[in-house]
């Protein structure tokens, strides 16, 4: 669950970056929050990155059954 958590989040930031940067301005969230403490902000990413294959990892140990198989 804390996996999932973190790839919201991720995924979420990085949205938003990128409509930042059409926007011509900085949505980098977590760089809001931790920007002052750059090894946080790091840490942060490293934990989304290690969530991601976590999930990665998980899914292909699982197999396809949870992607609703069938059309």
């Amino acid at each position: 669950m804390v996996s999932f958590v973190l790839l919201i989040i991720g995924g979420l930031n990085w949205g938003l970056v990128g409509l930042g940067g059409f926007a011509g301005g900085n949505w980098n969230v977590v760089n809001m929050i931790f920007g002052s403490w750059p090894t946080l902000e790091w840490l942060v990413y490293v934990l989304v990155g290690l969530a991601a294959l976590w999930e990665l990892f998980m899914h292909k140990k699982q197999g396809m059954g949870g992607m609703g198989g069938s059309m």
